[in-house]
């Protein structure tokens, strides 16, 4: 799959947009959580996934997991720009009834594979769908989006564990490594650093990457399995509220919806005004 870095930054932009749009309509919450992650989705869904809109359900499609299901807007947000479903109902989202909850639901649209937003959850699922690939002789690959904050739960690690010694190449893990969580820093709710050698010595390829570079992102998921015979974890740095100067690091965002005065400044300096 050839990557256009120029395309994929209009596309981070676009959704970055969208998902102000969203939140203000509906009034909801974890605005800076979902645009720190995603540059990383674009990296998937336009650089990395094998996957065709047209058929949501291909049993050899890849496997997008959003553990973090408190962003679910910008995962909604991209399904949508990239054709699995009509942007128009994005204008729906966290409306009761409609087809888009505030946090997926299985089977809500197509492109969504997993009910997440109970921290923990995606990995653990993930790797079962990996190891139910390798069993059945399959090629499709599982990735799964988490959050640094979710790397305090047990069934992670329990998960982290499980995948390398059973050869599960075809499992990727990306920590969206904002530096927050609901209550305060990560690393002073608990001792989250050094990360990336904690995955590595679970048994992972583990590496750092700028959460931010969707060129560098779309390349390196794009060449998974790595040849290391091992899983991979890619600990993607990123900034809460990315792409929103008055968001960015700025942890009211995790509660507070914008206004529309923030929608309009938000989207000038988007370039989308």
């Amino acid at each position: 799959m050839s990557i256009n870095l120029s395309a994929l930054q209009g596309h981070a932009r676009a959704i970055r947009g969208k998902v102000v749009e969203m939140s203000h309509r509906a009034e909801t919450p974890h605005l800076g959580s979902s645009l720190s992650c995603v540059d990383i989705l674009v990296a998937a869904y336009w650089g990395a996934l094998r996957i065709d809109p047209a058929r949501p359900e291909d049993p050899q499609r890849d496997r997008f997991i959003l553990s973090k299901g408190h962003a679910v807007s910008s995962l909604y947000a991209t399904l949508a720009t990239r054709g699995f479903f009509p942007e128009s109902w994005l204008a729906t989202f966290n409306v009761p009834g409609e087809k888009l909850p505030e946090q997926p639901s299985p089977g809500c649209v197509a492109g969504v594979e997993l009910a997440t937003g109970s921290l923990g959850h995606g990995l653990p699922v993930g790797a079962g769908m990996a190891l139910a690939a390798k069993i059945k002789g399959e090629n499709y690959r599982v990735f799964v989006l988490m959050s640094d904050g979710e790397c305090n739960e047990g069934s992670v690690w329990e998960a982290a564990m499980f995948a390398p010694p059973r050869g599960l190449d075809n499992l990727v893990v990306v920590v969206d490594y904002n530096k927050w969580q609901a209550t305060g820093r990560s690393n002073e709710v608990l001792q989250l650093d050094p990360l990336r050698d904690k995955w590595a010595a679970a048994g992972w390829s583990a590496h750092d990457v700028d959460g931010h570079d969707v060129g560098k992102l779309a390349e390196l998921l794009a060449k998974t399995p790595d040849g290391s015979g091992k899983p991979v974890a890619l600990i993607a740095h990123t900034v809460k509220g990315k792409g929103v100067s008055f968001m960015e690091d700025n942890n009211d965002w995790h509660y507070r919806p914008p206004t529309a005065a923030d929608l309009q400044n938000a989207r000038r300096e988007l370039g989308l005004a």
